[in-house]
């Protein structure tokens, strides 16, 4: 573990602010247009933007077009896009399989709300991947843990749900339940208190959602036992993607599993981020832990709104018979369905992921060696085209952990960053860079060079 030690932590905080307040100068100079188009906006798109994470500070940036691995914004400057959309796009910008799948259907026309055929090799492929024979799909993340928390519930009888504190599941009311609590709120870190994530979540959805630690198996062994034949379902990030990325203690997966299995409760692993981008199979290929459910979404389409929701024959039979009906006009349209095709049968190949892991190795390489060098603290975490450098003097184990972190840091990198031409996710804090199948090793040293800036700012 680095830690810088050339400065004091109060000189260091106040090099940190300057350097946050010309950079975010730096910043809005480089973007009137998207200023202008945001000042435009607010007349018709609350706060000016589509999506709430959108307006990150200091202002959101308008995109006008991607290419591979570049993204271009409505001012005309250029950059390596690390952002991805969020991590969508693993495949990359305008990638000729997929573009060539679209085009194809859009012209044979783009929505039937009736079964395709392209649903057959999209659904076989993500059972060989996932080792789950049965799958149904939806439109996005938040559609696929929706579905994911019904099924558990219609399958069980029952209506308590287990959720991981500093988890994001997606925009429904079960999953929205100490996502970013307050502490003073939030209660003991042995045993966390059930937390609306705003107003228009209703208390007693939040009273029917137990909160657990994440990597503390003795916390969920508690709250089972408190909720004998209660418990529906598990809705568990395998590795946890809001808080930057905290991988799982060794046995971990393996050992909540059992416990939830000896008391009739189902496991659904959330792979909404995990899924395709750490490993083809996701983090169910890459521990070797298979739950009941497995929800994806981002990565698999291509670029397109999807959602996917797989299962063992015991769980999915709910749906079969009727107990359960996973219903959606969309579900399974044409257009999203040949993009997955491509991304799945044609884009993420194994040649595909041995290119993503070398430039992964090098990124990660070079910015262990920029920390290192100037004694910058902090750590880089990294799995497969996902990673992110955390600037925290200790390892981060769970959201406790993630809310003692200084929130500047991540935000002084994503700017200094961006303005050296590499687009991070914003929230620096919270997100991780995903790498795509068109990425170059000229992206990734642009990446550690601009971290390199970054530090010898810091610690000149």
């Amino acid at each position: 573990m680095a830690v810088m030690r050339s400065r004091s932590p109060a000189a260091t905080d106040a090099v940190l602010d300057r350097l946050i307040a010309a950079e975010e100068e730096r910043f809005l100079a480089r973007t009137p247009r998207s200023r202008a188009l945001l000042d435009e906006a607010v007349g018709v798109l609350p706060g000016g933007v589509a999506s709430s994470w959108q307006s990150a500070p200091p202002q959101a940036v308008w995109l006008d077009r991607g290419h591979g691995s570049r993204v271009f914004d409505v001012d005309g400057n250029e950059y390596v896009d690390l952002h991805n959309g969020f991590g969508v796009m693993l495949v990359g910008h305008a990638h000729p399989a997929v573009v060539a799948a679209v085009q194809q259907r859009v012209t044979a026309g783009t929505h039937f709300a009736q079964p395709v055929p392209d649903l057959l090799p999209v659904a076989r492929e993500l059972a060989r991947r996932f080792g789950l024979p049965q799958w149904r799909f939806a439109n996005s993340g938040t559609e696929a843990t929706l579905e994911a928390v019904q099924l558990m519930r219609a399958a069980t009888g029952r209506s308590r749900i287990v959720k991981v504190e500093g988890s994001y599941h997606g925009h429904h009311d079960t999953a929205l339940v100490s996502v970013y609590p307050d502490l003073d709120e939030a209660g003991p870190a042995e045993a966390p208190r059930s937390v609306p994530e705003h107003g228009g979540v209703p208390e007693p959805v939040a009273r029917l959602v137990s909160v657990v630690p994440f990597g503390d198996l003795a916390a969920l062994r508690r709250v089972l036992d408190a909720h004998p034949d209660e418990i529906a379902g598990l809705l568990i990030e395998p590795i946890m993607m809001n808080v930057g990325i905290i991988e799982p203690p060794p046995g971990y997966l393996e050992e909540l599993i059992e416990e939830c299995h000896a008391r009739g409760v189902l496991v659904a692993f959330d792979e909404v981020k995990t899924g395709l981008t750490i490993a083809p199979g996701g983090a169910v290929e890459h521990f070797g832990v298979t739950p009941d459910l497995v929800c994806l979404a981002k990565a698999m389409g291509g670029g397109l709104p999807c959602g996917a929701l797989g299962g063992t024959e015991a769980v999915m039979s709910r749906i079969t018979d009727g107990t359960y009906e996973q219903v959606g006009t969309f579900n399974g349209n044409p257009l999203t369905m040949a993009a997955a095709k491509a991304t799945l049968c044609e884009v993420l190949t194994p040649a595909a992921y041995r290119h993503l892991d070398a430039l992964r190795e090098r990124m990660v390489d070079g910015a262990r060696r920029v920390l290192a060098d100037h004694r910058l603290r902090g750590y880089v975490q990294a799995i497969g085209a996902k990673g992110a450098v955390i600037f925290s003097d200790r390892r981060l184990r769970d959201y406790r952990d993630f809310v003692a972190y200084d929130a500047r840091w991540g935000h002084a990198h994503w700017l200094y960053q961006h303005n050296g031409g590499v687009f991070l996710p914003p929230w620096g804090k919270c997100e991780q860079w995903t790498l795509s199948v068109q990425h170059t090793v000229d992206d990734v040293d642009r990446f550690v060079a601009n971290l390199e800036r970054f530090a010898e700012t810091l610690t000149a």
